[in-house]
């Protein structure tokens, strides 16, 4: 059983099986198993005497995963928990330090393609943006509660949305006639406090994209979870260990290189990748996703 077969197309799968090199017997973790395409391939890899454990917040997603990993020649384990906890799955399954890490970031494309979540401006859905639903807060809480500026730092810091004031100060002007609850209303004030039209060719990306990022990484945490990850690896492989990152937008990617180089120069890391890897021509036709992916890899000296 393949990925695709079951609908799923990982970005960047031969880049990833040829920079994180997993070998026969090593002990692999996927911190974003997501939909389980590249878990599957590194499973492939590691053979009956390896070990692979895969992470989710989302417990539709580890469900999903677990199917499409069925079949694997190695031990799998998979765990509902954030990238920041691996430290705490590893402690749980008694494995002191593995061999490869990879973190895919960002969303996924069932996540998207359910309105009831709430991730996609596309459709008409509750305001949520959780991809743990563990967690309490909302994107309509964020957008009801929070002040102004909090609104506008979050545009800005989390997804570098330039018009992140005037959309921060619509935002508090529509709340104050009654909550914005909905993906449709948010978008609409989005859209007027730039003064754009989301059906106009003029533009190739909606408006609202930029704001609904920048929500969800906030709701998710994902910066913070994102440094723990890093703040944490070094301990967790072994000599010789591989990490990869893989990620959709620049704050984030620079989050990435900022670490890898920082670990270089105190000579903890080896940077496999000079320059982050991209997909080629034909995965971006064929997988419009891997279009913004971007891959970095160190290896532990």
């Amino acid at each position: 059983m393949s990925s695709d077969s079951l609908g799923h197309t990982p970005v960047l799968p031969r880049e990833v099986c040829e920079l994180l090199s997993v070998r026969p017997g090593e002990t692999v973790v996927d911190a974003t198993v997501g939909l389980g395409g590249h878990a599957r391939l590194l499973g492939e890899s590691i053979g009956a005497e390896g070990l692979l454990i895969g992470l989710d917040v989302d417990p539709a997603n580890l469900a999903r995963a677990r199917e499409v990993l069925t079949g694997l020649p190695c031990r799998v384990e998979l765990s509902h928990a954030n990238f920041a906890e691996v430290p705490e799955v590893l402690q749980q399954l008694s494995v002191e330090r593995v061999d490869v890490i990879l973190a895919d970031l960002g969303v996924s494309s069932t996540q998207l393609d359910e309105p009831e979540r709430g991730f996609s401006f596309q459709a008409e859905g509750p305001l949520d943006m959780r991809m743990d639903p563990r967690l309490k807060l909302k994107a309509s809480d964020l957008v009801n509660r929070l002040s102004e500026k909090e609104i506008g730092d979050i545009l800005y810091n989390n997804a570098q949305e330039f018009g992140g004031r005037r959309i921060a100060r619509r935002i508090c002007e529509a709340r104050r006639g009654s909550r914005i609850t909905t993906t449709g209303r948010l978008a609409s004030i989005v859209a007027d406090a730039l003064g754009a039209d989301p059906e106009s060719r003029a533009s190739k990306t909606h408006p609202a994209t930029r704001t609904f990022l920048a929500l969800r990484m906030a709701v998710n945490q994902e910066i913070a979870n994102l440094e723990a990850l890093l703040n944490a690896a070094p301990e967790m492989l072994k000599p010789g260990g591989r990490i990869g990152v893989i990620a959709f937008h620049s704050v984030e990617d620079k989050i990435v290189k900022t670490d890898f180089r920082d670990r270089h120069n105190a000579g903890v890391y080896r940077i496999l990748t000079k320059k982050p890897v991209v997909a080629g021509e034909e995965e971006r036709e064929a997988n419009p996703r891997s279009r913004s992916a971007k891959l970095r890899v160190a290896m532990k000296t």
